[in-house]
């Protein structure tokens, strides 16, 4: 059961650093994009409104993923602190909070993970939102 602990250590914490790394960089291109775009030279809204929110659903599910990938961690370590408990048969505190500390380091992650990307998210939803609204005034200047 030692591989468990790899496992835990690299493969999914690995993982959620991975989904860390593409919701911030998702994050930043878009930030980008908002900042460069003219909305006056979009005809419809709905051209506009694709354009914008490409993407952020890929950061919302990262948000929305995270927590519960850390728990699969947590209860994974968890089933570790038991299997060796169980193995040799003595309670020996240390390997005990050892376990339990590698369970909820994942937790742990895994919220470092969620947290940002759902602001990222918000921030960019937010963002997109103020854009079409720009665009829809603009829009109705040009037709009166």
């Amino acid at each position: 059961m030692e591989w468990l602990k790899y496992a835990i250590d690299y493969g999914i914490i690995g993982l959620l650093t991975l989904m860390s790394i593409i919701a911030v960089a998702i994050g930043i291109e878009r930030y980008l994009l908002f900042k460069k775009i003219k909305t006056d030279e979009f005809d419809d809204r709905r051209s506009l409104e694709l354009i914008l929110t490409a993407k952020l659903h890929v950061i919302a599910s990262i948000g929305s993923n995270a927590p519960y990938i850390g728990l699969l961690g947590t209860v994974l370590g968890i089933m570790l602190t038991f299997y060796n408990m169980g193995q040799t048969g003595l309670m020996d505190s240390g390997k005990i909070m050892t376990g339990l500390a590698l369970a909820l380091k994942v937790t742990a992650v895994g919220l470092l993970v969620a947290i940002p990307a759902m602001i990222i998210y918000n921030f960019l939803i937010r963002k997109s939102k103020v854009l079409i609204m720009e665009w829809e005034i603009n829009d109705g200047r040009k037709r009166i």
